[in-house]
């Protein structure tokens, strides 16, 4: 019966030891019995240079989840794949997960369906940076940031107008960090 394991790897290197271990099952004839190997990612949107970017992240940098069918082969064929360094467990003895617990970290099926997955945003700029307005009616008007709204991607800008800061709210990818 196959279970869920976490794999410790050099952090940096998750997608190459996902990928020799897969390769390297195949190649001893054990595929049947590694069934899955995850690198746990996120999506995460990132502003930079007043463009929205969204990427992939590692959840869990140096660890790598494996659903395998455990014996003494698979064991060795994990623990000798280069750049990982062992398994999550206590004494040396690889510890199995739940199957609630694995679902949880690789975001899929009854947790995806519960909710959909927020996307975290991260921003090149803080409160009380200045910075430059890229589009709307206040199109390159400089400003300061004053307030973050991460929950609704907004951004709140008090730009100088007539002499008087006057507060804008804006898009987090209409304004760019000033130089």
């Amino acid at each position: 019966m196959s279970r869920w394991y976490i794999i410790h790897a050099y952090s940096g290197f998750e997608n190459k030891v996902r990928d020799s271990i897969m390769s390297e099952a195949q190649r001893m004839g054990l595929e049947q019995l590694v069934e899955a190997v995850e690198v746990p990612t996120e999506k995460v949107t990132e502003v930079r240079r007043g463009k929205k970017v969204t990427s992939d992240k590692k959840f869990f940098p140096g660890y790598v989840l494996a659903k395998l069918a455990m014996n003494d082969d698979v064991y060795h064929l994990v623990k000798n794949t280069p750049k990982v360094t062992g398994f999550l467990g206590s004494s040396g003895k690889p510890q199995p997960i739940s199957e609630a617990e694995a679902a949880r970290i690789l975001n899929t099926k009854d947790e995806a369906a519960a909710a959909a997955p927020k996307q975290k945003v991260s921003v090149d700029y803080e409160i009380g940076d200045n910075v430059k307005v890229l589009e709307g009616p206040f199109a390159s008007f400089n400003g300061i940031v004053e307030e973050l709204d991460f929950d609704r991607g907004r951004v709140k800008v008090g730009v100088s107008i007539f002499g008087r800061a006057t507060p804008v709210e804006l898009e987090f990818d209409q304004v760019e960090l000033s130089k």
